[in-house]
């Protein structure tokens, strides 16, 4: 079977090529839907088998830093030289680093393995959400995004279950294994169905590989010293201070080159637009607030609810299903209306109230009132999922279709990053002064703070087959280790619960900021085309 024909453009294909792409699209979707619902269910097991709850957010930084860094430079490399040819590399990346991931004999393997099988999704993602505006016009995207938000509903279904069934059964690593058929799969269809679209070859391409890489140079740094801050390094240590300066002025650089450069990779003239700028903080800020405390849901579930890897697996699903409901009314909704602002202002508004309610959750929240808090969540979200990109898209011409749908998921993977960097490290210090506090005041005073660090991972505290090592550490202290241990855990579940509630409290009022912000996306009728010159921009 030979591959995909070649095509002269995106807007004049056959109804069947264009369902032929978009099946690809939607497999790789699902694919890397799929890795982030199921590792998240996994992790509280990864951190205590590979012992680093203190690493628990480096996980997920380092698959976001590579995917953030990966996206603008992908999307615009595309534009010269066409989706397929990123949307397959993106796939092999991704496989064979979950290959790798499912290996790892340590944290910091782990760590590095994500951070190759970020780049791969990076690829994927920014590819995705391309190909989807060169395949259809904003008006009739609506219906689109519906669907893709479907994908991303099946993947959370089916994610989580997954994940806690492989977790308590034949081990974390086939969370890692399960993208292998997936993937192949997508790659596949992709291979030998995906169209080819010829290059234009009147231009030749002038790659800024200068903003490349001030972009990587500046966003890396940053992302790690909000990781390392507070928990492994004052935040008055000479590294943190000089990852942080180092970061503003490559920044500067950053946008100097920007500023300068004939075909930058993130063009500066775009933001002029007050529909683009307000859609980009209003999706940083959620994407802050979401993923720095999603994060912790299952965590939460685990340790401070005492529940199986398969419960809090399933307890995200009510979320997932909500938020599938959601996007797919909201794209309808937005066909039929012609408009979006509205809706964007509602979503972020009841994804903020769903983030207030998980912060007055502690040890004592029924599995019920978890759920409820969790549908709500899901339905801001899905309302938020596919407004923004929408918006963008919908305000510049399609020949920047590439550089603005790229620069919208760096965005969000930015304050993706940001967020599980900052709440992690925010977690790690709040945790231990909250776990010490909450001892019997008899206890505490005879196990000092320091001693207390030895215990640093909840994980260990509230799982059953630890309960002998704890009563070990106990004894050494001089202490009688299986009298302790009851309140020693307890004092873990309640800690964990308040620096959590935390975590979620500024989750929710970052939302609550982005709600303000979603009342400057303007809404402007919707293209009814994509042939070049019909958009707004210029």
């Amino acid at each position: 079977m030979k591959s995909a024909a070649t095509h002269a453009s995106y807007y004049e294909l056959p109804e069947k090529i264009i369902f032929a792409a978009m099946a690809g699209v939607l497999t790789t979707m699902l694919m890397s839907a799929l890795d982030s619902t199921i590792v998240s269910t996994a992790m509280p097991r990864i951190i205590s088998e590979l012992h680093g709850f203190q690493h628990y957010s480096g996980v997920i930084t380092a698959y976001m830093v590579a995917s953030t860094a990966s996206v603008p430079l992908v999307g615009k490399l595309s534009d010269y030289y066409g989706r397929r040819l990123f949307l397959l590399i993106g796939v092999t990346i991704f496989v064979s680093a979950s290959m790798l991931c499912g290996a790892a004999q340590s944290m910091f393997q782990l760590i590095a393995f994500r951070g190759i099988q970020g780049v791969g999704a990076g690829f994927c993602q920014a590819m995705a959400f391309t190909t989807i505006a060169d395949l259809f016009p904003p008006a009739k995207r609506g219906r689109v995004s519906g669907l893709m938000g479907g994908v991303f509903g099946l993947a959370s279904v089916i994610g989580p279950a997954a994940g806690g069934f492989l977790t308590d059964g034949p081990g974390w690593r086939y969370v890692f294994y399960v993208n292998l058929p997936v993937g192949l799969i997508a790659f596949t269809i992709l291979y030998f169905y995906f169209p080819r679209i010829a290059r234009n070859t009147e231009k030749t391409p002038q790659i800024d590989y200068g903003g490349a890489l001030t972009l990587v140079l500046s966003v890396v740094p940053v992302l790690l010293a909000l990781s390392w801050g507070g928990r492994d390094y004052s935040w008055h240590s000479p590294l943190i201070v000089g990852l942080l300066g180092f970061g503003a002025i490559l920044t500067t650089v950053f946008f100097y080159i920007e500023h300068k450069a004939p075909e930058p990779i993130i063009p500066m003239k775009l933001f002029n637009n007050q529909i683009i700028w307000s859609a980009m903080i209003v999706s940083a800020l959620i994407a802050i607030g979401m993923f720095g405390t999603t994060l912790f849901i299952p965590l939460f579930i685990q340790t401070a609810i005492g529940s199986s890897a398969s419960r809090s697996g399933a307890v995200m699903m009510p979320m997932t299903m909500s938020l599938v409901i959601s996007a797919m009314l909201t794209g309808h909704l937005i066909m039929k209306l012609g408009r979006y602002r509205a809706l964007a202002v509602g979503g972020a508004a009841v994804t903020s109230l769903g983030m207030f309610l998980l912060a007055q959750m502690d040890i004592h929240t029924p599995y019920s009132i978890v759920v409820r808090n969790l549908i709500v969540m899901g339905l801001g979200l899905g309302a938020t999922m596919p407004v923004f990109t929408l918006a963008v898209q919908n305000a510049v011409d399609i020949r920047f279709a590439g550089n603005i749908t790229s620069t919208i998921q760096f965005v969000r993977s930015v304050g993706g990053a940001l967020g599980a960097a900052i709440f992690g490290s925010l977690l790690a210090n709040l945790y231990l002064p909250a776990f010490h506090h909450m001892l019997p005041t008899d206890l505490g005073t005879r196990l000092s703070l320091e001693n207390m660090a030895q215990f640093n991972n909840p994980q260990l505290l509230v799982q059953p087959e630890a309960a002998a090592t704890i009563e070990n550490a106990l004894n050494k202290l001089g202490e009688n280790g299986s009298a302790l241990l009851p309140a020693v855990r307890l004092a873990a579940q309640q800690g964990l619960a308040e620096s959590l509630q935390m975590v979620f409290l500024i989750g929710a009022i970052l939302l609550g900021l982005a709600t303000a912000f979603a009342f400057l996306v303007k809404d402007i009728p919707l293209r009814k085309t994509n042939r070049p010159g019909a958009g707004l921009h210029e």
